[in-house]
């Protein structure tokens, strides 16, 4: 199959009968998969009514098909038609973050998802992506359009079209260029169908600020465990955003990443370190590649992904982690980056 690649400028302001959009979107209308930009990752689209669509997105991604997808809209409206029973705390959360990278998880009504969308569940996550070219791809299909981030899975998310293209050219009909993403990690996906919102994954949007808007949120419990119940949200059950090379996250100073860089050199290996601006000078490792700044935690968001992808191009053996509060924004980076290092760890006097 050959990978068709549009290029569509972000920024023009009127992105109505765009030719390469409605192209791609007939594609899309026609059961096939395409990429497209959000404002958090690349997302891998298809036709969530469609059997024949979905399974296309599992095919290319190489996704287990108990893990199921989120389902994006271009118009408020276009909710009703899709789930049922839309509580207070789903609807104020609407109002104030969509668009925006906010998932939400509802009732879906039956009989209008392909089952492998929704993993044979009776709930579904519905989101209305930030981003112009997404917005008008899906307004132009005149669907709901089921997309998960557009890699194999398993591996980095794409911020990039390249990075898209480095991982499904030949496995998908196009990808739809828009340049960078901007959050660089996905969606918080929050649940809404219990009496108290539960968070099942960290993201773009941070607990506090849904808080400020509809009181008190949950965190499920299993986002600090590997459990094997079948998950109710992208990105809750296998690992994911891994590099080639083992991660390993460090609890312990500075000091002691270097210790175990030391170490790991003289056995002979090729050690990578994962640091930030302040502290890549203080590292003497093979590859020392900073993922932003810890004085702003969403410039680390924005680049951890594509932080994780640049060790692939660096051969080396074995890469340590810095670690980051889990408040705010952080608490959706130390979440890829437990996935990306199979919840391995490294403490000061303890390794899990």
């Amino acid at each position: 199959m050959k990978t068709i690649q549009w290029s569509v400028d972000n920024y023009v302001d009127n992105l109505s009968g765009n030719p390469q959009l409605e192209e791609a979107a007939e594609l899309l209308r026609q059961n096939e998969v395409v990429a497209f930009p959000t404002e958090t990752v690349y997302g891998l689209g298809a036709n969530a009514k469609s059997d024949i669509a979905v399974a296309k997105i599992y095919e290319a991604k190489g996704r287990p098909s108990d893990n199921p997808l989120i389902v994006h809209i271009a118009e408020i409206n276009q909710l009703e038609e899709l789930v049922t029973n839309i509580s207070e705390q789903a609807q104020l959360l609407i109002q104030q973050f969509w668009p925006g990278p906010l998932t939400i998880i509802f009732n879906c009504r039956p009989g209008i998802f392909s089952e492998k969308v929704t993993a044979g569940m009776d709930t579904v996550g519905i989101r209305m992506p930030d981003h112009p070219l997404a917005l008008e791809l899906i307004r132009l299909t005149k669907l709901p359009i089921a997309a998960p981030s557009a890699n194999r899975s398993g591996k980095p998310s794409p911020t990039t079209a390249r990075h898209v293209l480095d991982d499904l050219n030949g496995r998908i009909a196009g990808v739809v260029d828009g340049g960078y993403t901007g959050v660089g990690v996905e969606s918080t996906v929050i649940d809404c169908t219990g009496d108290i919102p539960m968070i099942l994954r960290p993201g773009g949007l941070s607990k506090e600020q849904m808080e400020m808007v509809i009181g008190e949120v949950l965190v499920d419990p299993a986002l600090n465990s590997d459990t094997n119940d079948r998950p109710k949200s992208p990105g809750m059950k296998y690992t994911h955003y891994a590099p080639d090379a083992p991660v390993y996250l460090v609890d312990g100073t500075f000091a002691y990443i270097q210790e175990l860089v030391s170490n790991k050199q003289k056995e002979g290996l090729k050690v990578g370190v994962i640091a930030t601006e302040e502290t890549k000078k203080d590292y003497r490792a093979d590859v020392v590649i900073a993922c932003g700044s810890r004085q702003d935690l969403k410039t680390v968001a924005h680049t951890l992904y594509d932080t994780l992808r640049a060790f692939n191009n660096q051969d080396v053996d074995i890469i340590f982690s810095e670690t980051f509060p889990i408040e705010g924004i952080g608490l959706a980076i130390m979440n890829r980056l437990e996935k990306a290092a199979g919840h391995r760890w490294v403490r000061q006097n303890k390794v899990d």
